[in-house]
């Protein structure tokens, strides 16, 4: 095997680890963007919640 094969066998090795680790990346950051977008859908139905709440005492009195 020949220095040049040495490095082109390297070039690819590196290569496809360069894709596996942004292929994690990318669902890792999707993971996360669920995450918040669940948690700002949570509070604006608390908020949602506690306007109703207040409205509906509000209109009791």
């Amino acid at each position: 095997m020949g220095i040049k094969d040495q490095f082109q066998d390297k070039a690819e090795q590196l290569a496809q680890q360069a894709k596996e680790k942004l292929g994690g990346a990318k669902g890792e950051a999707s993971q996360r963007s669920s995450r918040a977008e669940d948690k700002a859908k949570q509070r604006g139905q608390e908020q949602a919640d506690k306007a109703r709440a207040r409205f509906d005492d509000d209109f009791d009195a």
